[in-house]
């Protein structure tokens, strides 16, 4: 790949963030739920919010959205909050979040951000670009929560610095 292509890839993939900034909070949110879950609490709207420095009523939304695709629990009353269920955990896959919340769109989005782009009329990066995508695609599909939450507990990786 000639320099100049790699370094519109590398520019490109650090203006635009690969997901939106609700489908970010919504990874997060999920790997807090998770890691909650797994010692058997059910966590709060406000505490999510916290734990990952997001505003609450955006939080909420997001996990509106989440619940209604069946990807977390939510359980209403005095002992009420967020969880997924143990069962869950190994089967939820960050492409399920990442579906729930920004659609298809990380998949089929152009290289250099043209409105249309296709193999018929591909942009310069269109052939290099469909590679990232697939291999991101691959990466979403087969990363579970479960995955994610031990390497959070076993201090392999981090949510806050």
């Amino acid at each position: 790949m000639s320099e100049l292509i790699y370094c519109v890839l590398l520019l490109r993939l650090n203006i635009m963030s690969i997901f939106s900034k609700a489908c970010e909070y919504g990874i997060r949110a999920m790997l807090h739920i998770s890691t909650q879950s797994q010692e058997g609490r059910r966590v709060s709207l406000k505490d999510i919010a916290a734990a990952i420095d997001s505003p609450e009523a955006f939080t909420a939304k997001i996990l509106q959205q989440l619940a209604r695709h069946g990807i977390v629990d939510s359980v209403k009353g005095p002992n009420g909050g967020f969880e997924i269920a143990e069962k869950n955990r190994s089967k939820i896959r960050l492409s399920h979040i990442v579906s729930a919340i920004d659609g298809d769109q990380v998949y089929r989005g152009c290289g250099l951000g043209l409105k249309e782009c296709n193999a018929d009329k591909p942009c310069p990066v269109h052939d290099r670009f469909k590679v990232i995508r697939e291999e991101l695609k691959d990466m979403l599909e087969n990363t579970s929560m479960e995955d994610l939450t031990f390497q959070l507990k076993d201090g392999l990786t981090f949510l806050k610095r």
